[in-house]
């Protein structure tokens, strides 16, 4: 749905609650101008948005990605707001199958932004896990500081000494080639 669909539905409940506070219905009249916020909220909270996050909280991400998939066109349907969130949701729920994509996935969350510091946290703790995937360990250095940074409450410290282990750990490309076994033959 439209998102600015939500305000036209908003404003036909309310000028019905006006017309039976006209009508001397005045409770009824009050509950529908009340009950107008909730299309109003919705408009800044996107329903799917909601309901993918709590999807999410239960761990079922089949469920959390066939509400996200209900979104076809985000710029339509979502506020500015929530550009980031719902690229940083694919991510989250395409981690498991399809991890080469989430970084780039990742990366527009954070262009677009996050408002929760922990969000962003945990987009940069990704980014650098999949810097480090990639060999380059620089890169996964600088991102895993800021998550580190980003982290105040410190719920990502065990990811993040377990990403520095792999680190410290040397990486096989460079290991797997002997310089002194090139010119060895057979015999």
């Amino acid at each position: 749905m439209n998102k600015y669909i939500k305000f036209v539905i908003a404003a036909v409940i309310i000028a019905l609650g006006v017309y039976l506070m006209f009508n001397r219905n005045i409770g009824w009249g009050v509950v529908l101008v009340i009950l107008s916020g909730i299309p109003i909220a919705l408009f800044f909270k996107n329903e799917n948005i909601l309901l993918a996050f709590w999807q999410l909280r239960k761990q079922n991400l089949a469920k959390a990605s066939k509400y996200l998939a209900n979104i076809k066109d985000f710029r339509s349907q979502l506020h500015k707001s929530q550009y980031g969130y719902f690229h940083y949701l694919q991510a989250l729920t395409m981690a498991q199958d399809h991890p080469q994509k989430t970084e780039g996935l990742m990366k527009k969350a954070l262009e677009y932004g996050l408002n929760m510091k922990h969000d962003r946290a945990m987009a940069k703790l990704n980014l650098a896990a999949s810097a480090l995937a990639k060999g380059r360990k620089s890169e996964a250095q600088k991102l895993l500081e800021e998550a580190k940074r980003l982290d105040s409450a410190g719920l990502m410290t065990d990811q993040i000494k377990m990403i520095k282990d792999q680190m410290k750990m040397p990486t096989m490309q460079k290991h797997m080639h002997n310089p002194n076994m090139r010119q060895r033959g057979k015999f």
